[in-house]
């Protein structure tokens, strides 16, 4: 995910800072730094595990690239009491933030069908060029990026072939993607789609479909090609 200022007072912008940290730089800081983030060592203390110096030794460079899953991006704001750690007494509460997808009650970005999962391609380019500039430009992957349309009972297999929502979120994601690239050096290598098929989604289970194929979960998991299966084939037939 990325983050944004809820605001532009330095305390929001902090606090998006300090989200990222919690978030990504909790798993790829020891990986280039042989610590974890600093904003965790101070928020979490004792609490935080260190590493000795042989496996800070041992971690450190210990990868042949940096694997992104994105899908999203949310407002980020500075949470000044402390009802969250009273609540859960989890990373959440640590980051002294809060993340949400609205802003003065207008949502950040159109939404796919996940609750979570608000449609804002700018956030691919942003995300790549935090990488960069916080890791001295490692060669990226992006792992998994996509959206999901709902599985209605009511609509037709003729109709869930009709993905033109999927094909304009990954054309503006990848339109960002490829500026990150061009524009602004970010060594990025490769890129999936999450997903090719229909499948089972978490707790979404079989009610969410982010496949580029549509899964018939009735009829022998017969498959077929959406609309932005022959976008991806255009695409890659024009580059």
């Amino acid at each position: 995910m990325w983050f944004e200022p809820m605001t532009n007072t330095t305390a929001d912008i902090e606090a998006a800072k300090r989200g990222q940290e919690f978030q990504l730089g909790w798993f790829a800081d020891p990986f280039f730094f042989g610590d974890y983030p600093a904003s965790m060592r101070s928020r979490v203390g004792d609490r935080l595990p260190r590493f000795t110096a042989a496996e800070a030794a041992l971690v450190k460079g210990a990868l042949d690239f940096v694997g992104i899953n994105h899908y999203t991006t949310y407002y980020t704001k500075h949470n000044s009491t402390d009802l969250v750690g009273r609540l859960l007494h989890n990373t959440l509460a640590d980051t002294g933030t809060i993340s949400l997808p609205f802003r003065n009650g207008k949502a950040i970005g159109d939404r796919a069908n996940s609750i979570w999962l608000y449609i804002v391609p700018s956030g691919m380019r942003s995300l790549m060029n935090y990488v960069k500039e916080r890791y001295n430009s490692p060669p990226i992957y992006v792992t998994e990026n996509g959206m999901d349309d709902g599985n209605s009972p009511f609509t037709s297999i003729k109709d869930a072939l009709k993905d033109s929502k999927r094909v304009k979120y990954h054309n503006d994601y990848l339109t960002n993607l490829a500026a990150s690239i061009k524009d602004d050096a970010c060594d990025v290598r490769g890129y999936f789609a999450w997903s090719l098929l229909d499948n089972w989604e978490w707790t979404a289970g079989y009610s969410s479909r982010f496949g580029l194929y549509f899964v018939d979960y009735k009829d022998n998991l017969k498959r077929y090609p959406k609309s932005s299966v022959q976008w991806f084939k255009n695409l890659l037939a024009s580059s």
